[in-house]
């Protein structure tokens, strides 16, 4: 592993060779690294809108089975509006894990978490990417 976060070694399936640092929908959803800690990103850009959020729940469900993942790591680098349905993802997230860690939020991001009383919810970071 690297010191970056992203570290964008890929990780060979048994079921397919695709690499599960492949985003979900093109350009959006990353996964960076898996395993106990398994950081994902949204590449620097918005979450988009609600439509693709049950694709992401979907995916992060199966990334926390597929590597028994404990903690689950959000970047949020450069990302400044997150819709409320990935909100509820995040909360449903961080019941079926250790914990949620989310990296490098923006003051908008921060200022919704708060105002919402869900940033006591989720760890948050300050790391280099």
């Amino acid at each position: 592993m690297s010191d970056s976060i992203h570290d964008e070694t890929p990780v060979p399936s048994d079921q397919d060779s695709t690499p599960k640092h492949a985003p979900a929908v093109p350009g959006v959803l990353r996964v960076y690294q898996t395993g106990p800690l398994t950081v994902v990103g949204f590449a620097g850009q918005d979450v988009p809108d609600e439509v693709c959020i049950a694709a992401y729940r979907d995916q992060l469900f199966k990334l926390i089975e597929d590597f028994q993942c404990q903690v689950l790591a959000f970047d949020l680098t450069g990302v400044v509006l997150v819709p409320s349905g990935m909100l509820g993802v995040l909360v449903s997230l961080r019941k079926r894990l250790e914990r949620v860690e989310l990296y490098n939020p923006s003051k908008d991001v921060l200022d919704v978490l708060e105002m919402t009383k869900l940033i006591s919810m989720f760890e948050i970071r300050e790391v280099a990417v």
